[in-house]
């Protein structure tokens, strides 16, 4: 699982004035909260969610509601999103008629990977005040991922209508520009997001994001991921289906591609945002490097600098890309056991998937004919391809779909939630990721697992260390579907319908 780009999203709650002179703890609430917000703005998370905690309680319905909502916040941005969720259970059920608590609750949800559950919250937010500006961004995301960027683009100009100065509104705005192809308009966004960083954070972290805007802009002459048009024809059809051949060695799912000409093998991997390419493939192909984003993976390593640049023409079978951004996997990690592989990812190209291991095809499509599954599940996509599963009867995580991973996996943190019935001997494993090797890994036996109607009794999961990606994803991954859950299926990564269709192969 290879994850780039940068995902920042510290806010800016209303109310910045510092205190001077009197101690918290002797001035009026009104000085009190001013400070809490005022340390929020400053990037000093842990200071400010101890100063909201002692105004939660408070009997000013304005400012307890305020507090309440700036301790979730503050603990959402120390990254322990399940402390975050805990919190915000608490403050919504003690506060059910505040928009804003509900709308922050939607936030807490969305953190841990309960992505429905956050988005029945942003209803409900809305519900209580229309002009709610969080529920309003959390609507924006939550369409985003369910595919439905026009009415999502429209939620978070709204957002932002009602509270400009949000860092983390303009992020999402200029993400919903970016999957609609509006790379110009994505880099203004990102462009009005940097100023409203806390100060701390406008040093390492807003250097990331102007190289996000350096490679947005690169694109201005440029249509991205411009699919061409067969011979003859003038345009593409929206329905127009492209099928090529696979082969699987070693559970990796293999295709050949076309690189500016020049014929490589790929995995196939769901599991990476961007077409991924070696320092080789680079090279001989003459693709350029633009910029450096930052990456996360599995393995020690977690978070690392790569570089990003741009295809000039990707071909798979007779489908024809021109403008494909790729991350080519430079520097390299050392010590890798094998040559890290070429992956490409059809929904990263902004195209509906069937995976057929029993024909050995692969089919992509814009809109994919309908079919009959034998299991469907709803899926959000995030940046990648998520489903809902549930851990011994009763804990909700949620998965990344991964054809290019190998087992079942779930991460270190969702494997602490777990109380198993009996102890167990953890049995350590050497497993070699995108980030290099997780010395931390190791089966865990006897989990069941439930997807829909699909279940799993009993069997032992891969437990991982999943923290990069999931801080740099901005929630918490549960675990990872890979080969040996999907290959039993034909199966479907629908973007235009939201979901994951699984046809059992007899």
């Amino acid at each position: 699982m290879t994850i780039t780009r940068l995902l920042v999203i510290p806010a800016v709650v209303i109310g910045i004035t510092p205190l001077i002179g009197a101690q918290p703890s002797q001035a009026p609430p009104e000085e009190r909260i001013r400070k809490a917000d005022a340390l929020f703005a400053e990037g000093d998370y842990e200071d400010a969610r101890d100063a909201y905690r002692a105004l939660a309680s408070n009997e000013d319905r304005d400012i307890g509601r305020r507090a309440a909502a700036g301790a979730v916040l503050s603990v959402l941005r120390t990254g322990d999103f399940h402390g975050a969720y805990r919190e915000s259970e608490n403050f919504r059920r003690a506060k059910p008629e505040e928009a804003l608590i509900a709308a922050v609750h939607g936030d807490a949800l969305w953190a841990v990977g309960r992505f429905e559950d956050a988005e029945r919250e942003y209803d409900a937010a809305l519900q209580l005040d229309p002009e709610q500006p969080r529920g309003r961004h959390g609507r924006a995301r939550s369409l985003a991922a369910m595919g439905k960027l026009d009415d999502a683009l429209v939620a978070a100009q709204e957002s932002l209508r009602l509270a400009p100065r949000e860092a983390e509104f303009h992020h999402t705005l200029a993400s919903v520009y970016e999957r609609q192809y509006h790379y110009a308009e994505a880099a203004d966004a990102l462009g009005q997001y940097i100023p409203l960083l806390p100060p701390r954070d406008r040093g390492v972290k807003a250097g990331w994001v102007r190289a996000e805007i350096r490679f947005l802009e690169s694109f201005r002459r440029r249509p991205p991921l411009e699919i061409q048009p067969a011979r003859g024809e003038t345009a593409v059809a929206p329905d127009e289906v492209w099928r090529v051949p696979i082969r699987i060695n070693r559970e990796k799912v293999l295709v050949k591609v076309r690189v500016n000409g020049a014929g490589h093998e790929f995995v196939l991997d769901t599991g990476a945002e961007q077409t991924v390419i070696s320092r080789d493939v680079a090279r001989l192909r003459g693709v350029s490097p633009i910029a450096f984003v930052q990456s996360a993976g599995v393995g020690d390593v977690g978070t690392r600098g790569l570089q990003i640049g741009r295809i000039d023409t990707l071909e798979v079978g007779s489908l024809k890309i021109k403008n494909v951004p790729c991350l080519i996997r430079t520097p390299a990690i050392r010590g890798f056991p094998s040559r890290e592989p070429d992956a490409l990812s059809p929904i990263a190209l902004g195209l509906s998937m069937r995976l057929d291991y029993a024909k050995r095809e692969l089919i992509m499509s814009r809109n994919l004919p309908a079919v009959d599954y034998d299991d469907e599940l709803p899926m959000r996509l995030h940046r990648l391809a998520i489903v809902r599963g549930t851990l011994n009867g009763s804990l909700p995580a949620s998965f990344v779909v991964d054809t290019g991973g190998e087992v079942i996996s779930i991460s270190d943190a969702t494997a602490g939630l777990i109380k198993p019935e009996n102890p167990y001997r953890r049995i350590p494993l050497k497993v070699y990721g995108a980030s290099g090797w997780d010395r931390e890994a190791f089966l865990m036996p006897n989990v069941d697992l439930e997807f829909s109607n699909i279940r799993f009794n009993r069997i032992p999961v891969v437990v991982l260390n999943l923290r990069a990606p999931s801080a740099l994803l901005g929630f918490q991954v549960g675990g990872i579907v890979g080969h040996k859950f999907l290959s039993k299926y034909r199966v479907t990564i629908d973007l235009r319908r939201s979901i994951l269709g699984l046809e059992t192969i007899r």
